[in-house]
């Protein structure tokens, strides 16, 4: 793998200085020199002329990757007109931090079930160098390979795990962020970009299933419910029967007891309002 190296640049208005009175020493030598010196003179010249191209800007966040004939010479961070060897060829490099919405990928959970994602993902160049020598496009590369770790991230986890210990893509938004980070920087260190942050930004069902699991999600929802309900209802009853027996309120025997809770539970646990019946004569 290449390794980055700076290179330090001369500052670009100390050299118009220099090169400016170079360039007019060699043409007054031109002007005013014998023949025979002339021609040193004029070759100085066209070398300062050339020398001129050697130029160039490096904006804040931003490197200039310096090559000399296809081999790498170094990197450029600082800031402002820089510079170099005419012959150097510069490549800009933005080192700001950068970021992209993945499309709406339709993906099987791990329980099989079809789901849209899409996630936003927050990265920036590291390393110049690799960046340019390591991957052809190192945009493309991010952006493919982001979408890829979203992929196998979204088939690695059900949608929704049925205990509240299992990670799912719906409930452990924390845990998933993190996944999905590691999985994306794992599939870029070769490109020389840190992740800073990746996060699901869409998660649904399939349109085709979206009905169904909806209906899933309600009678799991009125499962829970009941199942509360019943639980403090029983709560009320025992507390209701213990305070009767210990007040000594009225005596109850097996059977009034089984009629009691009978009646308690139907009025607590009932989905419409219970209707009293007086009883004027006795309990039975």
């Amino acid at each position: 793998m290449l390794q980055e190296r700076m290179i330090n640049s001369k500052g670009g208005f100390g050299m118009i200085g220099v090169l400016l009175l170079a360039q007019l020493a060699a043409l007054a030598g031109v002007a005013v020199l014998p023949v025979t010196l002339k021609i040193i003179a004029l070759v100085l010249a066209i070398v300062v002329f050339v020398c001129w191209f050697g130029f160039y800007m490096v904006h804040p966040n931003q490197s200039a990757v310096l090559q000399l004939f296809g081999r790498y010479v170094g990197t450029d961070l600082n800031n402002g007109l820089r510079w170099s060897n005419p012959l150097y060829s510069k490549q800009k490099v933005s080192l700001r931090v950068r970021n992209f919405e993945s499309s709406k990928m339709k993906v099987n959970d791990n329980a099989g079930n079809p789901v849209e994602i899409a996630a936003v993902v927050v990265w920036k160049v590291i390393d110049s160098a690799e960046a340019v020598f390591e991957v052809d496009n190192y945009e493309n590369f991010v952006n493919i390979q982001s979408e890829s770790a979203i992929r196998h991230l979204a088939s690695s986890y059900a949608y929704d795990a049925g205990n509240d210990e299992a990670i799912s893509l719906r409930s452990s938004t924390d845990e998933v962020t993190e996944l999905l980070k590691q999985e994306i920087q794992a599939r870029l260190n070769k490109a020389g970009v840190q992740v800073l942050e990746a996060r699901i930004s869409h998660l649904a069902y399939a349109p085709e299933i979206a009905s169904a699991m909806l209906q899933r999600q309600q009678a799991a929802a009125i499962v829970a419910a009941r199942q509360q309900i019943v639980e403090g209802a029983v709560g009320m009853v025992e507390t209701a029967l213990q305070r009767l027996s210990e007040r000594n309120v009225v005596e109850l025997d097996d059977e009034r007891k089984a009629a009691m809770v009978s009646n308690l539970l139907v009025v607590l646990c009932g989905d419409h309002h219970v209707q009293p019946i007086v009883n004027a004569g006795t309990l039975y």
